[in-house]
């Protein structure tokens, strides 16, 4: 079966860094109805690390979902867009891993950075994803926890190459966020 993305790309027009997975898991693993939906995803543990020195502070007080509209505002008043790299896919398991994805239609990611005239890096968040963002914008594959740059239009980005926020990518949280936070510096908007 044919899964489309559920998602519309979310893309603040101020925003200077695009995010890109892979593509969502499963319905039945969502929390909420937004990027990184499942509880055991920590992309927005890292983030409330980072930013509140508080890996729960987007957690709703139940602890059974992630908080949609105040990440709206977080993300919206920071500047960060978020999209995936594949928009429709077929499930060769019933899992969100990389590897049991097989890409029917990928995203057309030079249209979302037309979207976004003010974007200076992309951040690959799995290696699905770097694959499909070098092949579109003809970049070179960056290590983990690296960057390169590459030409797009009239602009020069970055693309980061960050550790998966997946639980099943075997990196205790503080060391997924320690990339992180080296990419978010250098990007200016993690001032500390």
């Amino acid at each position: 079966m044919i899964e489309k993305h559920p998602l519309e790309p979310f893309l603040p027009s101020n925003a200077t860094l695009l995010m890109l997975g892979s593509f969502p898991p499963q319905k039945k693993r969502w929390s909420m109805d937004f990027f990184y939906p499942n509880l055991q995803n920590d992309m927005w543990r890292i983030f409330g690390f980072l930013y509140f020195n508080n890996k729960d502070h987007f957690l709703l007080p139940h602890k059974k979902a992630f908080n949609k509209d105040y990440l709206i505002e977080f993300l919206t008043d920071k500047g960060i867009a978020l999209y995936d790299s594949a928009s429709s896919v077929h499930r060769l398991q019933d899992n969100a891993s990389d590897k049991y994805l097989e890409v029917i239609e990928p995203t057309d990611i030079p249209l979302l950075l037309k979207q976004l005239p003010q974007c200076k890096a992309i951040v690959s968040t799995g290696q699905k994803a770097t694959d499909i963002i070098c092949s579109q914008l003809e970049v070179s594959e960056p290590a983990v926890g690296k960057s390169c740059s590459f030409e797009f239009e009239d602009r020069t980005l970055q693309l980061y190459r960050m550790p998966s926020s997946s639980r099943a990518y075997p990196l205790a949280l503080e060391k997924k966020a320690s990339y992180y936070r080296f990419m978010l510096n250098e990007l200016g908007l993690l001032q500390e």
